[in-house]
Formats: structure tokens, sequence, C-alpha cells
């Protein structure tokens, strides 16, 4: 079985969490990751609300060690 590739690409926890703390690596890692699992409606939202975004998976990040909101 695949292991499963967690939040941004799979670097690690502690290298999802720094990058999950710059903004536009936030949302650029979050567009990224939400286009490569096919959800195109997740990535759009993220780029035109971006704030909103950047807290929340700021937030799964740290809870959930993976993007969970429309990804």
């Amino acid at each position: 079985m695949a292991k499963k590739k967690k939040a941004y690409f799979g670097p690690g926890y502690i290298v999802s969490v720094v990058f999950a703390i710059i903004p536009f690596t936030n949302v650029l890692f979050g567009i990224i990751t939400r286009i490569t699992r096919g959800k195109i409606l997740g990535a759009l939202l993220n780029f035109f609300i971006a704030p909103l975004f950047y807290i929340i998976d700021l937030i799964t990040i740290i809870l959930k060690k993976d993007l969970t909101v429309l990804a």
C-alpha cells in the first residue's frame, strides 16, 4: 500500500508547519496541493479568499498534520 503524502507534498511535519506559517508559501502550496488532489473548487476559493484559507490551513496542519478543508 502506498504511503499517503501529508500536508505540503510530504516533506515532514515540522517543515510543513514552517511552510504554513509563511503566508506566501501557505497560499501557493495550498493551491498546488488542492489542484494535485483534484479539488479545483478548493484551489479557486483558496486563491480568492486567501486570508481565510491561510488561517484554516495553518490550524489543520498543526492539529491534523494534513490539509483537510476542501483538499
